[in-house]
Formats: structure tokens, sequence, C-alpha cells
């Protein structure tokens, strides 16, 4: 049991390290928290700090997530372990964002989990990666908004293991992504008031057709 608990706090403190604040003090001290939505993300950092700043954010991000559930759990264990490495990947996927959402080392102040996840997905759920990153480039090009594409492909990742996961929902892979469409959508809360307001930032870039449209 002590060796499931280490490994889920080795993967939470694996998602306290900020994309945001590694790339921010290599570029000479920016702190994102004080710029823009005050997010650590790769999207505030995108809108604030350009793209090669925020690509390098999101790989960081990204990298965690598959760190966490890949690696963490195939560490050895030491007598018999509560969890099978299966489900205890899952676990690890859930402190791995916890991690990133709500770091200690931050103030618990930590970006809405959408990039972490992404690795985390990508590691065990890895057939439904292009659905997911489908409808959210898809959304984003479309409407511009890139909180209500996350929500959407939010949405997408529980149709997958609902509809096509071998697993299904009442899983191990059901209950994590449930679990993680909950905390995606609180951390978006304030974006979902801002998209009914009629105030939510869009990505105007973002919506090609419309640059076709005007030509």
């Amino acid at each position: 049991m002590i060796d499931t608990i280490l490994q889920t706090l080795l993967a939470y403190l694996i998602g306290t390290v900020m994309g945001g604040q590694v790339i921010g003090a290599l570029r000479g001290g920016i702190d994102l928290r004080k710029l823009g939505s005050g997010n650590l993300g790769a999207t505030n950092a995108l809108r604030t700090q350009g793209a090669k700043f925020a690509l390098a954010v999101l790989a960081i991000d990204v990298l965690k997530g598959v760190l966490a559930s890949a690696l963490v759990p195939q560490l050895p264990v030491i007598g018999q372990p509560l969890l099978a490495r299966g489900e205890q990947a899952y676990v690890c996927g859930v402190a791995v964002a916890l991690g990133h959402c709500y770091p200690v080392t931050a103030g618990f102040r930590g970006g809405k989990g959408v990039a972490t996840l992404a690795g985390v997905f990508g590691t065990l759920l890895t057939a439904s990666l292009p659905w997911l990153l489908g409808s959210f480039v898809l959304v984003v090009v479309l409407s511009g908004y890139v909180s209500l594409a996350t929500i959407v492909a939010t949405l997408v990742a529980i149709l997958y293991v609902t509809c096509f996961s071998a697993a299904g929902i009442f899983s191990a892979a059901g209950a994590f992504t449930l679990a993680m469409a909950a905390l995606v959508i609180w951390k978006h809360r304030d974006n979902v008031r801002r998209l009914f307001a009629g105030t939510e930032h869009r990505f105007d870039r973002a919506m090609v057709w419309r640059r076709w449209l005007t030509h």
C-alpha cells in the first residue's frame, strides 16, 4: 500500500513542475500569473508571450502527463501492490492533473490541466487522441473559442470511452474520464460564464474559414 501512495505522490509532484514557470524563469523571470488571465498554462502563454513560448510550455505540460502515467506506475514495488498497474496508471493520471491544476509549489494556482491530461490520454487511451484533437481543432477553427473546444473535447472523451473503448464507462478508464471531465469543466467555469455572457476571448486568427470567405 505504501508503494501505491508513494507513486501517487510522485505523480502529483511531477504535475507541480509548471511549464509556464520553467520557461518563464528561463526567459528572464516572466511570471504568467501576472499577465493576461493569470493562468500558467499554454493558452495564456500564447496570448501574452507568443507561439514559441507557448509551445515550450505545452511540451513540458504534456510530457508530465506521459511520465506520470507511463513510467511512475512501472516503478518497483515492495510486497503486494494495492492496485494493479493498469489501475494505478489512472490514479497517477489523476494525481498529475491535480498537481498541475493545484501545485503546492505555486500557491495552488496552476493551469487548467488540459495539456497534462492530453499526455495522460495519449498514453493510456491512445486511440482516443485523434478524436479528442480532431474535435478540439474543429471547434477552435469554427468558433475561435479555445475554452469551448476544450469542453467539447472533454465530452467527446466520455463518448469515446462509453461507446468505443473496450473497457467501457464502468471501468478504471471510465471513472478516470468522468472525474477528469468534471475537473476540466470546473476549471473552465469562468470561461463558461463568459461564453454565455458573450464576453469570452476569441482566438480570431484560428478561424481560417473566415479568411477564405473574404478572399
